[in-house]
């Protein structure tokens, strides 16, 4: 296992001190990097462990924060903050640009080498960011296929992987078909995987809190979405060694 290093990083966005996770791979050298955002609840160690992965292989990682440095368990009190904010695409490009920013600050971090990376709310985020004409050389989506303002997902620059639970009822046909006319309409180089069988937030392990009625696990399609996720990261950023 390659040697990777980790911390805390502080940055302020939508009025709130956000504490990030950065993990950083071996070595002194830029690196391809990752922003790496989390489900409604917030940033947890699943999405921690998931920027050390990143890391391991070779990328430098921000697991970026929702809430101020909290983690959501009361499905009331997540949907309360993530309802509006999913409403408000300004909002979520201004925590989107904190968080890149932050990243981009980072010595390590090859500036034009960035992937977005994102699951539910996290994954609206990053979309956001696109249709904001970021640059960036890839977008990665899980459960989070929200379209956007009419005509502005033109101005999204890079290839978009997105993936869904065929069995999600927060993300049903009708949204899945929404957004990908969306995207086809503007000429976006995009990708829609279905996980046959599997649920809203299936890539998330477990919790042993209360959560959100069609949420469920799938371990196989939660793995086989990991590698899509990486073999994404491996094609738009070129091989991390």
């Amino acid at each position: 296992m390659t040697t990777i290093t980790t911390r805390t990083v502080e940055y302020l966005a939508d009025g709130l001190t956000m504490i990030g996770h950065l993990a950083l791979p071996a070595g002194a050298d830029r690196r391809p990097a990752v922003l790496l955002g989390p489900e409604g609840m917030g940033l947890s160690d699943v999405e921690r462990r998931r920027a050390d992965a990143l890391a391991e292989l070779g990328y430098v990682a921000l697991a970026f924060d929702l809430h101020g440095g909290r983690y959501l368990d009361d499905p009331e009190e997540m949907l309360a903050r993530c309802m509006p904010l999913l409403a408000d695409p300004e909002r979520m490009r201004d925590i989107g640009h904190a968080a890149l920013d932050t990243l981009r600050a980072e010595p390590r971090t090859d500036r034009d080498r960035i992937a977005a990376v994102g699951y539910g709310t996290g994954g609206a985020i990053a979309l956001e960011l696109g249709r904001a004409g970021v640059d960036l050389r890839a977008i990665g989506t899980v459960n989070g296929l929200i379209t956007g303002r009419p005509g502005e997902a033109a101005r999204i620059r890079c290839p978009v992987w997105a993936g869904v639970g065929s069995e999600d009822p927060i993300m049903p046909p009708a949204q899945r078909e929404a957004f990908t006319a969306e995207m086809q309409a503007a000429g976006v180089d995009w990708r829609l995987m279905v996980y046959g069988g599997a649920l809203h937030a299936f890539h998330h392990p477990p919790v042993d809190h209360t959560t959100l009625p069609g949420v469920g696990h799938h371990p196989q399609h939660a793995q086989r979405a990991w590698h899509d996720v990486v073999d994404l990261l491996t094609e738009c950023l070129a091989s991390a060694e």
